[in-house]
């Protein structure tokens, strides 16, 4: 499709995302930030891998990748929403955002998961990531803050197969 390869790691998180979200029974919700001038293509695409909304900002300053502009954006909808998660790719960009991100609002970060589980008791999310050289797995969690945080590795995940968009007429 024409939003490949770009949103290819997005589409996987999409999957992941909707598995966590169905064992805590809350909404999956994309970010999406562009130049004032885009159509409705990028946010339909969203909707087809697995969003349940999609929160939009159309700003000139977007058309280029500035993690600050970012991360002031999606710290904002962070304090206002209270996500319970977020993910990233662990793209450049991704790993460039993140740990900004985290540090205005005072989280953690666990960088470059491969696998990520929900304890349905407690809530938490377990961010298992490679240590020592790939020589073990280590499992961390966030207990005290929020939002739990976690960039992840493109291509560990399976992406859904989209689901067609019908409009009502």
């Amino acid at each position: 499709t024409s939003t490949e390869p770009c949103w290819s790691v997005a589409f996987e998180l999409l999957g992941r995302a909707r598995e966590l979200a169905a064992q805590r029974e809350c909404h999956v919700v994309a970010v999406l930030g562009e130049a004032s001038d885009a159509d409705d293509a990028a946010a339909n695409a969203l909707v087809a891998h697995g969003t349940d909304e999609v929160l939009r900002c159309q700003d000139d300053r977007l058309a280029t990748n500035d993690s600050g502009v970012f991360a002031h954006w999606i710290c904002a909808l962070a304090r206002e929403y209270r996500p319970e998660v977020i993910l990233y790719g662990a793209t450049d960009f991704g790993r460039e955002l993140a740990p900004g991100i985290a540090v205005r609002l005072q989280t953690g970060l666990t960088a470059d998961c491969t696998v990520l589980e929900i304890n349905e008791k407690t809530g938490l999310l377990h961010q298992t990531r490679p240590a020592f050289g790939g020589n073990l797995m280590a499992t961390i969690m966030c207990p005290t803050h929020r939002p739990q945080m976690a960039t992840v590795r493109p291509g560990i995940s399976a992406r859904r197969k989209p689901t067609p968009i019908v409009r009502a007429k």
